[in-house]
């Protein structure tokens, strides 16, 4: 029997879900709109900023804030050493190259963490202010659920902001239509690209924080489906839009949930399943994504 509180219940956990899909697909699709490289390593950010956290904070006894601002740092660090190491050299060259190299790179950070951390997984306990449990007529919900969404919609916002306000955003976008043209019109390319790294990596080191408080577990291999599931949240949405990429986020964290809270419960182990048969659907009906819109291919 259907139940109004049950639904409401169950579309507030798919929408704390679509943020972190969300926050994720924010990173990835500027850097697709830049270079048009899927990547893959993003995904390895994640697991990254989850540990960092991890024992920063519950090993070494730092503060939340304290760490918060780490891992930030933290994840702009590692993005700005992938682009200088991995694909710096590799622009201009064939787009397989690149993609190459981001799945080597995550398959080199997942076996590291394997080896350093242990394949077993580990248990992120939330802090006692952010386990606080509020109850309502129909929903029940944590105050890291209202942390998630909060610092989601910040994030979003000022990202949104600066791509569209700030001089450094406006270049970004000139780098993304044709990076020859903004080359020759004096815009320093290669520190608008290592740029978009930084702030793409630092945002999914981040979301690997926002994950592990919100299901109380960690793993080494926990950033390749998620990584992956963002991407597809980057095509439904739109390729190279923003606000398509937020979008595209929570629509796959509604659809997953809500089919795994409707379905029959056998159908319960296909909820990844369910994901990539949106991404068909809507490559099918409107090839460009929900927001995005059909460009001319670069010659």
């Amino acid at each position: 029997m259907f139940s109004w509180g049950y639904f409401l219940q169950q579309s507030m956990n798919g929408i704390i879900l679509g943020c972190i899909y969300a926050l994720l697909a924010l990173g990835m699709t500027v850097v697709y709109g830049i270079l048009r490289l899927i990547n893959f390593a993003h995904g390895s950010l994640i697991t990254v900023g989850a540990f960092f956290v991890y024992f920063i904070f519950f090993r070494a006894g730092l503060s939340l804030p304290a760490s918060v601002f780490l891992v930030l740092g933290f994840g702009g660090l590692m993005g700005l050493v992938l682009d200088t190491i991995a694909y710096r050299k590799l622009r201009g060259g064939p787009e397989v190259a690149l993609l190459i190299t981001s799945l080597g790179f995550y398959t080199f950070v997942e076996n590291f963490m394997k080896m350093v951390v242990s394949p077993q997984p580990y248990a992120f306990k939330t802090p006692p202010y952010l386990s606080i449990m509020y109850k309502t007529q129909f929903l029940t919900f944590r105050s890291i659920d209202v942390f998630i969404i909060v610092s989601s919609i910040i994030i979003m916002l000022i990202f949104h902001l600066f791509v569209k306000k700030s001089k450094m955003g406006i270049a970004m976008r000139a780098v993304a239509e044709n990076l020859e043209i903004a080359r020759l019109m004096g815009i320093e390319v290669n520190r608008v690209i290592s740029l978009t790294f930084v702030l793409g990596s630092a945002i999914a080191a981040f979301t690997g924080f926002l994950w592990g408080a919100k299901y109380g577990q960690i793993s080494y291999d926990m950033g390749f489906l998620t990584g992956v599931k963002a991407f597809v949240a980057v095509v439904v949405g739109g390729v190279g839009s923003i606000p398509g990429a937020m979008l595209g986020g929570f629509v796959l964290g509604l659809a997953e949930i809500l089919s795994i809270a409707f379905l029959p419960t056998r159908f319960a182990e296909y909820r990844d399943g369910i994901v990539f048969a949106i991404l068909i659907v809507v490559l099918l009906l409107r090839p460009a994504g929900i927001m995005g819109v059909k460009e001319e291919v670069r010659v």
